[in-house]
């Protein structure tokens, strides 16, 4: 196995600071020797993204427009929050209600998965939700125009191989949670 270093920081400044993006600079030392001055580095919350799945067998979903692939997606219901100020479970509690007023018996941590690791400093913290039921109206924030959508989980791996489900954090929750579920079925 190849012995593989960290890149050193020289110097670090933030360059894009306000409440839709924070960006670094930093200028690196590559293991190499080779200096690069102009790595830009994406300063971005963490992201719980939660399976809800319905006593009848359906997932919640939610249909949204995502402005910067100029596309109305299918995806999980999912938030950001600060791991500092918020504890993942109560955030994607928080966001399953929010954005699709539906409710959960039970929140399972799937597992944490990095979002864009070359540039993004996030995390995707994984949950399944059973037994959700509605519960309360959306709360929605001043961005968010949301449709919430029922599909039955046996229809949701032939919508994905449809291609109408595209969100790559959407897709890792559900296969880890039919995974779990289907595990923890044969035990």
């Amino acid at each position: 196995m190849k012995n593989l270093s960290k890149w050193k920081i020289l110097n670090s400044k933030m360059v894009i600071n306000n409440q839709w993006c924070k960006v670094r600079q930093d200028e690196v030392e590559l293991p190499n020797g080779q200096i690069v001055d102009d790595f830009f580095v994406n300063i971005r919350p963490d992201i719980a993204v939660i399976l809800p799945i319905t006593q009848q067998k359906e997932i919640v979903f939610v249909r949204q427009y995502r402005h910067a692939v100029g596309e109305i997606l299918l995806e999980l219901p999912a938030g950001a929050f600060h791991p500092e100020e918020e504890d993942s479970v109560v955030a994607a509690a928080r966001e399953l209600e929010e954005e699709t007023g539906y409710v959960a018996e039970q929140l399972i941590k799937l597992t944490i998965l990095y979002d864009n690791p070359p540039k993004d400093t996030n995390n995707i913290h994984l949950f399944l939700a059973e037994n959700v039921h509605l519960a309360s109206q959306q709360r929605l924030d001043v961005t968010e125009d949301i449709e919430v959508v029922l599909i039955p989980v046996s229809e949701v791996i032939e919508t994905i191989a449809q291609g109408k489900i595209c969100v790559s954090g959407t897709i890792a929750a559900i296969f880890l949670g039919l995974n779990f579920l289907s595990c923890r079925a044969a035990q």
